[in-house]
């Protein structure tokens, strides 16, 4: 089991109940992972019995607006999940219990995501990285053998071009402005970067990259994709789904549903990422966190150590929903869906890099597909577009204090 101590004191809201134990609230956003979850609930009640857990199951959709006002009012659930892209923004705010956790037993890129000066604040849980996704039956229609290891920003492009065949609506590759499964990717392939690593400013006016921008939009413009207009009504997942595009870059939370998909379930495979001038793929996963006024911060604290241990580690990896975070435990995942080789994404793990983020990530983060759409339309040059993106993302973290 992870070694989780609790670094400060805290109190606030929480729960008791009248027979003597303590009852601790478990917040979470995602309904394919409840029964997972709930196992490992049971699990851990059936070693702590003074402790219960209830669950608090809400919508990704309402999940930050309701958090932000509980927390606000003084009232957060004791324990829940946390991104990437919030965690800075409740750390610094005083809302997240400082923690001290053993993180050996986890990727260290993934840890580094909940870390804030110095200061841990998240159990990692799950990660999650991109691979490149390709139809098996297009590949072979066209005698073109299958992408590995070897393969560069080069190879995709000329593959692509040979799997398009606009007059029976057959494209190579589906080029979406996504951030965490395209062009991130690309610009730490590149050798660029999003943001500065003291966070404080952007590398979007940066030429490498910008590079890692225009492998994506030189694919627009050579017309082995499908439009932005045609990604924007149907969700690219969908079109690959159709059995109509040989190549995407998906993540591997992709995996369960295509093993559904009467498709892609048995036509398509994943490998590793096509390398630029060097490797680089991004990690992102989700971490469990204590707020920092529960109640019961000893009880919350016990849990969170439950919450990151191999025991409920192994729990979640049998559902095939999510790779879990700690060290030892991907191979029941992998196994999960013989079908494709999903340890490609554990593959990667040696050279990803923390999903890109600051104190108030969401700031820039929601600018980056208007600013940068212009130029996966080809109205405006991708130069151009990086660069007004580098002021309005520079402005945003100017604010941030």
């Amino acid at each position: 089991m992870a070694a989780l101590l609790l670094s400060t004191a805290a109190c606030g809201g929480g729960a008791g109940s009248g027979d003597g134990k303590v009852e601790l609230s478990y917040r979470i956003w995602d309904k394919n992972q409840l029964p997972a979850m709930q196992r490992i609930v049971d699990r851990f009640q059936s070693t702590h019995p003074n402790i219960r857990v209830g669950i608090q199951l809400t919508a990704s959709q309402e999940f930050w607006t309701k958090l932000q006002a509980d927390a606000t009012g003084g009232s957060a659930p004791d324990v829940f999940w946390m991104n990437g892209p919030h965690a800075q923004l409740y750390a610094s705010n005083g809302i997240l219990l400082p923690l001290k956790v053993n993180l050996s037993d986890y990727p260290e890129a993934l840890s580094r995501i909940y870390s804030y000066q110095g200061t841990q604040y998240g159990v990692p849980k799950d990660f999650d990285t991109v691979g490149l996704w390709y139809n098996k039956k297009l590949f072979d229609a066209a005698k073109i053998k299958y992408p590995d290891d070897t393969w560069t920003w080069q190879t995709v492009t000329q593959v692509a071009r040979k799997l398009t065949n606009a007059s029976k609506g057959v494209y190579g590759i589906l080029a979406p402005p996504f951030g965490q499964e395209n062009y991130y990717d690309t610009i730490f392939q590149a050798g660029g970067q999003v943001i500065s690593p003291d966070g404080k400013s952007s590398g979007y006016d940066q030429p490498a990259t910008i590079s890692g921008l225009r492998f994506w939009t030189d694919l627009m413009k050579a017309g082995v994709s499908p439009s932005l207009k045609s990604m924007t009504d149907t969700y690219p997942t969908q079109l690959f789904e159709s059995g109509k595009v040989g190549m995407y870059y998906g993540g591997s939370w992709n995996a369960i549903e295509f093993a559904k998909n009467d498709v892609t379930k048995n036509d398509v495979d994943v490998t590793v990422l096509p390398q630029g001038t060097k490797r680089a793929v991004v990690i992102h996963g989700l971490a469990n966190v204590a707020y920092a006024k529960t109640r019961h911060p000893k009880e919350a604290t016990e849990f969170l150590t439950f919450l990151g241990s191999k025991e409920a580690a192994d729990i979640q990896a049998q559902t095939g929903t999510v790779i879990p975070a700690f060290n030892g435990t991907q191979d029941t995942w992998v196994k999960s869906m013989p079908q494709y080789h999903l340890r490609s994404f554990l593959d990667q793990l040696a050279y990803a890099v923390p999903f890109p983020t600051s104190k108030n990530t969401d700031a820039w983060q929601t600018q980056e597909p208007t600013i940068l759409g212009p130029a996966w339309s080809g109205e405006k040059d991708v130069d151009t577009a990086a660069k007004e993106l580098a002021v309005a993302m520079n402005t945003a973290l100017g604010k941030e204090k």
